[in-house]
C-alpha cells in the first residue's frame, strides 16, 4: 500500500479561535435535506457530518443555510432563523464535537435568485429590480422579478445576518462564514450588472463593497473576527463584469475592504484553483500578494495540488468538495495509499453518504 506523501496537508494549525486537526477544510455544498416546512435538519445531516469529523477534516463549513424565509432560494434547504432549526442543529455540531471536529455555518441569502413559493410568498430582495434569466434550481419555476430593496430592509438584513450569527453560537457552531460570491445576495450589490442603484450602495465598485462592509462588520461585532470567514467572488457568479477587466486591481479592492472592516480569515471561491487570471498568477496567488491573514483555498482541489499550495504559502487551508461526498473516509484513504471512490453525479446529489 501506498503511503501518503502530503504531509503539511495532515498539519495541526491554529486558525482564529479555532484549533484544527488537519489543514483541510470541507467546502460548503447546497445538499437540500432540510424539511422544506421548517427548515430543519434532521438525524441523517447529523450522521452525515459527524462521518467528516470522525475522519479528521479540520474545519467543516456547512451547507449554505438561510438567515431569514425570504432568503430561500432552493427547496428543502436548512434555515437558522428560528428556534427549531437552532435545537436540530445542536444535534449536528454535538455530534461534530463528539469526533473532535470544527463546524461552521455558512449563513446565506440568495437575494434575486428565487421565486415567491420559495420566499414566503414575498418577491425576492435585491439591490436593484434587475431579473435573472433562467429557471430556479430544482424548483424549476422562472426566477421572479426582484423588488429594489429600500435602506431600512438593507438595514433589516443586515440585522438577520448579525442575528443568524447569534444563532449559529447558540447552536453550538464554532463560528461563521459569510456566503459572498456565486451570485447571491451579497455578491449582487458587488456586482455592476445587479446594482443599478445611484445611492451609498451603489457607484464604483469600491462602494458597492458597502453592503458587504455592513454585512460583516456587523456579523464580527456580534462574534468576533476570530470567529468569522467571509467567501468571495471576483467572478460575480461567472458573469463578465467590471470586475473581471482588472482582476487583481479587483483582489486590491476586496482586501482593501477585508482589512477596513477588521477581517482576518476569507475564502477566496473559484471552480478552477489552477486557472490563471493576470500577470501568470491564479485567484489564490493574486490574494496573497496583496492578504497576509488566513486564506482558505477552493476549487477543484486533489491532495496534490493542494499540499503544493500550502507548501509554497499560497493558502493555509484547502478545502475540497465532491471528493468529500464520495468519500466520507476522504483523509483515511489519501493518508494511506486507497483509491478514491469517483464522484457520481447522479448518486451523491441525491443520497447522504
Amino acid at each position: 500500500m501506498k503511503q501518503s506523501i502530503q504531509e503539511k496537508l495532515f498539519e495541526t494549525v491554529q486558525v482564529g479561535a479555532w484549533n484544527l486537526r488537519t489543514r483541510t477544510a470541507m467546502a460548503p455544498m447546497t445538499r437540500c435535506f432540510a424539511d422544506d416546512q421548517t427548515g430543519v435538519v434532521g438525524q441523517d445531516v447529523v450522521e452525515y457530518y459527524r462521518k467528516r469529523a470522525a475522519d479528521g477534516i479540520g474545519l467543516i463549513i456547512t451547507e449554505g443555510t438561510v438567515i431569514s424565509p425570504r432568503g430561500k432560494g432552493n427547496p428543502r434547504v436548512p434555515g437558522l432563523y428560528t428556534a427549531e432549526q437552532m435545537t436540530a442543529w445542536k444535534k449536528v455540531t454535538d455530534a461534530v464535537h463528539s469526533e473532535g471536529g470544527t463546524i461552521i455555518a455558512q449563513i446565506w441569502h440568495v437575494g434575486r435568485l428565487t421565486h415567491h413559493e420559495l420566499a414566503g410568498g414575498l418577491p425576492p430582495q435585491a439591490p436593484s429590480s434587475v431579473q435573472k434569466e433562467g429557471l430556479v434550481h430544482r424548483l424549476r419555476k422562472p426566477y421572479d422579478l426582484p423588488e429594489e430593496m429600500s435602506i431600512e430592509e438593507i438595514h433589516e438584513v443586515v440585522r438577520q445576518y448579525a442575528q443568524a450569527a447569534k444563532n449559529a453560537i447558540i447552536a453550538g457552531f464554532d463560528g461563521v462564514e459569510i456566503h459572498g460570491a456565486h451570485g447571491y445576495l451579497i455578491d449582487q450589490f458587488n456586482s455592476d450588472l445587479t446594482n443599478k442603484r445611484t445611492d451609498r450602495y451603489g457607484g464604483e465598485f469600491a462602494q458597492r463593497l458597502t453592503f458587504m462592509k455592513e454585512v460583516l462588520t456587523a456579523v464580527i461585532d456580534a462574534i468576533g473576527a476570530e470567529r468569522t470567514l467571509i467567501r468571495f467572488s471576483i467572478m460575480a457568479g461567472g458573469y463578465t463584469n467590471t470586475v473581471l477587466k482588472d482582476p487583481e486591481q479587483a483582489i486590491r479592492t476586496f482586501t482593501d475592504a477585508f482589512k477596513e472592516v477588521g477581517v482576518k480569515m476569507i475564502h477566496p471561491s473559484t471552480m478552477e484553483f489552477q486557472q490563471v487570471l493576470a500577470d501568470g498568477k491564479t485567484l489564490h496567488q493574486l490574494v496573497r500578494k496583496y492578504w497576509d491573514g488566513v486564506i482558505i483555498g477552493v476549487g477543484h482541489l486533489n491532495p496534490e495540488i493542494a499540499e503544493q499550495a500550502l507548501r509554497e504559502g499560497t493558502i493555509d487551508i484547502a478545502a475540497f468538495g465532491r471528493p468529500l461526498l464520495a468519500n466520507p473516509d476522504f483523509l483515511h484513504r489519501i493518508k494511506n495509499g486507497q483509491e478514491l471512490i469517483e464522484y457520481d453525479v447522479n448518486k451523491h446529489l441525491s443520497t447522504l453518504v
